[in-house]
């Protein structure tokens, strides 16, 4: 029986796991060349061994591209069915990836839950978990605590786990020093920096970052390089304190891949349209190829209601030049937490925003279903049209809302017997062309 501990590990020694062939079969890439970037860092499967019916997804720049949708509960919002129904939503709209942000409660049932039975890849920050978990205030927990509940989210089967290791007690001066206008708006960084700045010690996941690639190792875990310094602002875009993380975060990245652990790393964030491009190309360099997972980026500040759109305007252009994996922004961002409508308007901006950037890309098979969306317009064939729709239950309430009120079969209420489509083909087709 063939031996390994994890996807980069097997993919070394030549082995075909039960993950790259299927990986493999639904990317329409030779398993050869998916073993290659899997290798290499390039691309990634997590899959915890414990996730017994996770479906595999592959996450990298020359794979189509995924993402992720944050959800859990907190305080204020504390219902675990309605969260599990907005699991449930958000698979079945195409999500590939569940990150449970759980802040309030009995954490660990509901992470269980979704292990045991979700389809979807599931990650966790296990620093928001640390104080739910023991109960007690940050500043008095120990370094080994936060290693110790990473141990329990790896034992409890998910799949990635987002670490912010990137940020050390220079971080601290960094940011005094730099004013910057949003400071550190990632929540896991936040607290990362409350703990040494209450503590005076190193951050824990800096420190003892050798012990958390033996546990990721032992159960085949992905670890998410969390960006703490995420430009939370335009401002702050590209500053500083971002680029000497990111610096940082290439030296982990290149640890784990010694242990044999697969890894993502986590970019922007805030960043105006014309400095994403330059983004991506950053850290394919500094990175070395590893997967890039974006949260949008957002490109304006000034959207709070809207900012699924201004999400997925730059995570379209972040994915087309090199990111794998978009985090998802809902009309709720920087307001609420998301409810089951604001789950599917998120999803559905980024699936748009990753779609598109895959046609762009040339991702075999990216444009097949737009080219029978094209005939089935052409021919005016509504099924077909919504059965090419990523959203076909909106398409079909729509068009059933606002009929025209004559002949329905063929045209809409927007033109009627003007419709282009209609008189193009029966005027190709040599038939009378009825207007009035």
């Amino acid at each position: 029986m063939n031996s390994y501990t994890t996807q980069m590990d097997a993919a070394r020694k030549g082995i075909v796991t039960p993950q790259i062939e299927r990986v493999a079969q639904k990317e329409q890439m030779p398993v050869e060349q998916l073993i290659k970037l899997v290798a290499e860092g390039k691309a990634a499967i997590p899959a915890n061994k414990h996730h017994k019916c996770l479906e595999p997804e592959g996450i990298g720049s020359m794979l189509r591209t995924k993402i992720n949708v944050n959800l859990g509960v907190s305080r204020d919002c504390k219902d675990y069915k309605i969260e599990m129904e907005k699991v449930m939503s958000a698979v079945k709209l195409g999500a590939e990836a569940i990150m449970d942000l759980s802040s309030h409660g009995n954490t660990q049932p509901f992470r269980q839950k979704l292990t045991h039975e979700c389809t979807a890849m599931i990650g966790t920050v296990p620093v928001y978990d640390s104080v739910i978990h023991y109960q007690r205030d940050l500043a008095t927990l120990t370094a080994k605590d936060f290693v110790d509940v990473v141990r329990l989210h790896a034992e409890d089967g998910v799949d990635f786990v987002t670490l912010h290791c990137g940020i050390t007690r220079k971080t601290i001066e960094q940011i005094r020093r730099h004013k910057r206008k949003m400071n550190i708006v990632s929540r896991g960084g936040s607290l990362v920096f409350a703990w040494m700045s209450m503590t005076g010690e190193e951050n824990p996941f800096y420190e003892y970052y050798d012990e958390i690639l033996e546990i990721c190792e032992a159960h085949n875990i992905t670890i998410s390089l969390g960006d703490a310094c995420r430009p939370g602002c335009l401002a702050d875009a590209t500053d500083v304190c971002q680029i000497e993380e990111l610096v940082r975060l290439g030296e982990l990245t290149k640890r784990a891949w010694d242990h044999n652990v697969q890894v993502m790393v986590e970019g922007p964030g805030h960043v105006p349209l014309d400095q994403v491009a330059a983004n991506m190309e950053v850290q394919k360099s500094i990175c070395m190829g590893a997967p890039f997972y974006v949260l949008g980026p957002l490109v304006t500040d000034i959207a709070p209601g809207y900012d699924h759109i201004t999400a997925a305007i730059g995570g379209a252009v972040a994915a087309m030049n090199g990111a794998a994996f978009l985090c998802y922004v809902t009309p709720a961002e920087h307001l609420a937490l998301p409810n089951v409508e604001d789950v599917k308007q998120g999803i559905i901006a980024s699936k748009i925003a990753a779609h598109a950037a895959d046609i762009a890309k040339g991702i075999p098979g990216a444009r097949d279903r737009d080219d029978k969306m094209a005939e089935a317009r052409r021919t005016l064939d509504w099924d077909a049209q919504f059965a090419c729709a990523l959203d076909p239950d909106t398409a079909k309430a729509i068009r059933a809302a606002r009929l025209p009120e004559d002949d329905h079969s063929d045209t809409c209420s927007m033109c009627g017997k003007f419709c282009a489509v209609r008189s193009m083909n029966k005027a190709l087709a040599g038939e009378y062309i009825d207007i009035l």
